[in-house]
């Protein structure tokens, strides 16, 4: 029962969070949300603070489990830049479909202050190491390059779910399909020999 008292919170948490922000949600508005009594979230978490932690981490979680399933669905393909696309689709649609879960880990994190920031770099790695995997890239330079893309993948994401646009966010897409083909065809992303 705790664990699912503890689930809705965060979910409760998530989306009134992309309604109100951070700063602007309290947590009447997640426990009316979630339908759960003040005892209850205090039994669960010792603050607002606490609950976002929880939230980050399980919506963090949820959105990169979707996610590396997709690369595994692709992985080893005759193309790498097409199987790029695929997985760029699935994470894009993903983030849209998740609209409170990708403000929280998108927007809401900064708001949250320094100490959480660091809570998405294993996200970040996984999917860098995926992308490695992606173009065969083993060395420190092509972890370097993944790391770079999924970085400005992050930041270009990041500007669309900040402005509420989930039509910007998903008509990305085309615009990193086609940076990736010319960092793939001048050599960026391919090992060296």
């Amino acid at each position: 029962m705790a664990r699912v008292q503890r689930a809705r919170l965060c979910r409760a948490l998530a989306e009134a969070m992309a309604e109100r922000g951070y700063a602007a949600t309290s947590v009447e508005h997640v426990l009316k949300r979630a339908g759960v009594s003040r005892l209850s979230f205090y039994q669960l978490f010792d603050s607002k603070a606490d609950c976002f932690v929880a939230a980050f981490e399980q919506a963090r979680d949820t959105l990169l489990e979707r996610v590396l399933a997709a690369f595994e669905e692709v992985a080893g393909g005759d193309d790498p830049v097409e199987c790029f696309e695929r997985v760029i689709s699935v994470y894009l649609e993903v983030l849209v479909a998740e609209w409170p879960l990708t403000r929280l880990v998108l927007v809401e994190v900064y708001a949250a202050g320094p100490g959480i920031l660091g809570r998405g770099r294993e996200a970040e790695t996984a999917m860098a190491g995926a992308y490695a995997q992606v173009f065969g890239l083993t060395d420190a330079r092509g972890m370097l390059t993944c790391r770079m893309l999924v970085a400005a993948t992050n930041a270009l994401a990041t500007s669309a779910v900040a402005a509420n646009d989930p039509d910007g966010l998903l008509a990305l897409r085309p615009q990193l399909v086609e940076h990736v083909r010319a960092l793939w065809e001048c050599g960026a992303l391919s090992a060296r020999t």
